[in-house]
């Protein structure tokens, strides 16, 4: 690809400017749990950045920042030209190696150049997709005298939510490794193996660099400063026109095939040269793969982790919207052991012990209806016995967070466990959601496993189980229609007893979004004109509507504010897909052009924020920033069935 032309490029005045380039992130991962994430400049802003970040499974289930930084040095001449960069006590950065670049593209891979004198100097960097190896490539493009390169690696060896200080435990000593060395601070971890394409000096000069600061946790209230050890350096010759290759990783190299891996690497690697191409990118980024038998979805970088309900929540988008309905298949054939095992009333072990949460098996269903929908037969043969259990797992109330009611709908408790998408584990029980009783969403979603489990039984020919679905969910439906559709031409949120609760909220889009349809056209209409003019903004859809009571639209203020905020006011780009999806179904072709609108200013977030991908949240009111994890799963998964929807409906027409 021409550079010059290229889809995410930042010039000299943007990457100098740190108020712009601290806010912008970069993000690489292979398909372990591994990644490297820092921001545009290499300053570590939160304490979960890092070169080298990887799961250590002797300590834990979480990421471990092994390699914080990596900081080089151009020398001519006898001057030193430091291009790192870190933050200090009082706003003082330290080397400042960012006013030396020239621009920055990460269309392929993340690539810098830098300018000292006459020294022009290209450094890509990319993370394997299968080891826990991060690579970087240096090519001197220019230089007019012999030039030296230093290298000052920055450990940490630590979990990534933790922060380290200069300790005595801390194990300072090296072994000498072909063409670098390898390092292991702390028992329990991994060695560190940074090695080189070419020989290589080592200089052992150990030093702990004091107060290092991450400005973004300390702009959210988290702790921020910590201390960061320097064994020493590495320093080496380099050649006009020549590329020498560092890797860093938990297992040594052969060091003759660095610049071969490199090479091969690049192939591999579908250009973010367009706003699909980035999704695409980044939907890959979110499959983890401890074993080569399990395949799981994190749900976000860079303090993500597997979460059972947005995995389903977004299994659908990042398997059937990459083109990729095999890896359907294999999340799903991962998870059936923790489902069978919740519902047989044994222990949950692994990633998915939060598969008990009251909707998670509605979303596990709806995951399902839809692979049925993308593969008729081949759902008969892999999943339907599956759908049957879990219905009546539900309908004979063994669930023990869902109740199934005498009016055939089903209730939860928030105080039990985390019902829904509104519920979040991060958000303390005092400010936690009061959504209680009959949620809306989970209601529909239920009426739409009776009907799908109905439909499964009349293709089998079983009559018996067909009727009684039937008329479950004829109940259901009538239940449903009583109970949710008010006055106001909307749905309630939810209902408790006798308090029904007004406040206009994205489930009902869920509601209106099934595959079975509980209203009709009339009435759909209307629920999604509401939603139109109170909950669309042009980052997503709302949590809360602005004429709603606890309305609050920016994320900002303590880490509580922030919390609440996210289920009150703040706009979610995943509900886009299924907003997109209901529009087409009423208005059909009229409403072309006002989708194809609606994607803009998503596409404008590929240059913000976690660069080429999506924020988890972002503010319901101007100027709409992103916040929470800079990519984050069911946003990517969500936007990528709308660009879905946009094509197919541009090729219909």
């Amino acid at each position: 690809m021409d550079q010059n032309n290229a889809y995410l490029k930042f010039d000299k005045s943007r990457m100098v400017n740190l108020e712009y380039s601290l806010k912008r992130e970069i993000l690489r991962t292979n398909r372990r749990g591994a990644y490297h994430c820092t921001t545009l400049v290499e300053c570590n802003t939160r304490k979960q950045h890092g070169l080298l970040v990887m799961p250590v499974p002797k300590l834990d289930n979480s990421n471990h920042v092994l390699l914080s930084s990596f900081d080089e040095t151009v020398v001519q001449h006898g001057a030193d030209f430091n291009l790192g960069i870190h933050k200090y006590d009082g706003n003082n950065y330290s080397p400042m190696g960012h006013k030396y670049i020239r621009e920055f593209n990460c269309d392929s891979l993340p690539r810098t150049i830098y300018r000292v004198g006459g020294v022009v100097l290209s450094k890509e960097k990319m993370f394997s997709l299968e080891d826990n190896t991060i690579f970087i490539r240096y090519t001197l493009l220019d230089a007019h005298s012999p030039t030296i390169m230093r290298f000052k690696p920055f450990l940490a060896f630590r979990e990534i939510n933790e922060l380290t200080s200069e300790n005595s435990v801390a194990e300072h000593g090296y072994k000498e490794v072909e063409n670098g060395i390898s390092m292991q601070m702390y028992s329990g971890y991994p060695e560190l193996f940074m090695q080189f394409s070419k020989e290589v000096n080592f200089v052992f000069e150990p030093n702990w660099y004091k107060g290092i600061e991450y400005e973004r946790d300390k702009e959210e209230g988290l702790d921020y400063k910590e201390d960061l050890y320097v064994p020493g350096y590495f320093e080496l010759p380099i050649a006009k026109g020549e590329s020498i290759i560092f890797s860093a990783s938990d297992v040594k190299a052969d060091t003759s095939k660095l610049s071969l891996l490199f090479e091969d690497g690049i192939k591999e690697r579908t250009p973010r040269s367009s706003f699909f191409n980035c999704l695409k990118n980044s939907g890959h980024q979110f499959y983890f793969r401890p074993t080569k038998e399990e395949l799981y979805l994190l749900n976000g970088y860079p303090w993500g982790r597997v979460a059972a309900r947005e995995q389903f929540m977004a299994l659908p988008g990042l398997t059937f919207g990459l083109g990729k309905p095999e890896s359907f298949e294999e999340v799903m054939d991962t998870a059936i052991p923790a489902i069978k095992n919740f519902m047989e009333g044994k222990p949950v072990s692994g990633f998915l012990q939060d598969i008990t949460n009251a909707d998670v098996l509605l979303w596990v269903l709806r995951s399902l209806k839809k692979y049925h929908i993308a593969d008729h037969d081949r759902f008969y043969v892999k999943y339907a016995e599956l759908v049957n259990d879990i219905v009546t797992f539900i309908h004979e109330g063994k669930h023990p967070y869902l109740k199934p009611l005498a009016n055939g709908l089903l209730s939860v408790d928030n105080h039990s466990n985390l019902p829904s998408w509104m519920h979040s584990a991060a958000v303390p029980e005092n400010i936690r959601s009061t959504r209680s009783g009959c949620l809306v969403e989970i209601n529909a979603f239920w009426f739409n496993a009776l009907m799908f489990n109905q439909e499964i039984a009349l293709h089998k020919k079983n009559e018996k189980l067909a009727k009684k679905m039937g008329l479950l969910a004829e109940i259901t439906k009538n239940s449903f229609l009583d109970i949710f559709l008010n006055d106001g031409g909307y749905l309630y949120d939810y209902v408790i007893g006798n308090y029904v609760d007004w406040s206009v909220r994205p489930n009902m889009l869920l509601a209106i979004a099934c595959d079975y349809p509980l209203l009709d056209k009339r009435q759909s209409k209307s629920i999604l004109d509401i939603i139109t003019k109170e909950l669309l903004t042009p980052k997503g859809i709302r949590s809360l509507s602005p004429k709603s009571i606890g309305f609050r639209p920016r994320s900002e203020g303590s880490v509580n504010d922030r919390l609440y905020s996210a289920y009150n006011g703040a706009a979610w780009p995943w509900l886009l897909g299924i907003y997109m999806e209901v529009y087409i179904k009423i208005f059909q072709k009229s409403g072309y052009s006002f989708l194809e609108r609606l994607l803009i200013g998503i596409e404008e977030e590929m240059s913000n924020d976690g660069i080429g991908s999506l924020s988890a949240i972002y503010d319901g009111s101007i100027p709409y920033f992103g916040h929470g994890p800079i990519s984050y799963a069911t946003n990517v998964a969500g936007v990528l069935k709308a660009l879905n929807l946009q094509n197919s409906f541009a090729d219909e027409y």
